[in-house]
């Protein structure tokens, strides 16, 4: 094959994947805007961060002291699940039946909380069982960013930045799914708009030397 040929053919080849990428039907690589993975426990924070009003960082507490939010343990999870293991009605329900056949009510366990004292290896009663060892909860992470990127929770949270700016409004979701892009633009774009001085008076100095009004937009700021 003629040298000519090969550069027609890789023409071809770089114009049909440009095409294909314009209609969106192939992600660029790290680009996983929409993923919303199953989980093995199908945890709500439509429920818990929408409903019941809880802050993220009650269960994200590494968001405030360290570069990860983190995933919480299943001992932070049964600081409620202890008492509380099914929705009232199923309650009200087990109550209702236990009355009609003169016995004391049973405790009620929702599917995915059972799946939690599995994890735990705990019986209905939150006690150890015997013999029996616990198990890690494997979450599908969502939220994952190239190794080459250095993202620091710690500074956005001290500056009040609301996780759902990131994260989308997780407060209506049943099931977590990556809302923005999480690209290098995006992230520029958020820096650019917004000051260096969190009160917002302007510029400030470092040294004697004036810096960006905005927030910084250097290399090692995202690539160490």
């Amino acid at each position: 094959m003629s040298i000519h040929h090969k550069i027609f053919g890789l023409c071809c080849a770089l114009l049909g994947s440009a095409a294909v990428l314009s209609q969106g039907t192939v992600r660029p690589p790290g680009l996983n805007q929409g993923y919303e993975p199953v989980q093995p426990i199908a945890y709500s924070h439509r429920l818990h961060a929408g409903e019941l009003g809880m802050d993220c960082q009650y269960c994200h507490y590494g968001a405030r002291q360290s570069r990860n939010a983190g995933v919480p343990s299943a001992s932070v999870c049964m600081n409620c699940h202890r008492f509380v293991t099914s929705s009232l009605d199923a309650k009200l329900e087990e109550k209702a039946r236990a009355e009609k056949e003169g016995r004391k009510p049973e405790r009620v366990f929702s599917p995915e909380i059972a799946k939690l004292y599995e994890a735990m290896a705990l019986d209905p009663d939150g006690n150890p069982i015997p013999g029996k060892e616990p198990k890690p909860i494997e979450w599908v992470r969502v939220h994952n960013l190239p190794d080459f990127v250095y993202f620091d929770h710690r500074p956005h949270v001290a500056r009040n930045i609301a996780c759902e700016t990131c994260h989308g409004p997780v407060g209506t979701m049943d099931r977590i799914r990556q809302v923005a892009p999480l690209t290098m633009g995006w992230c520029i774009r958020c820096h650019r708009s917004n000051p260096a001085d969190p009160t917002g008076k302007g510029s400030v100095t470092v040294d004697g030397e004036r810096v960006e009004d905005h927030v910084s937009t250097n290399c090692v700021t995202c690539h160490l």
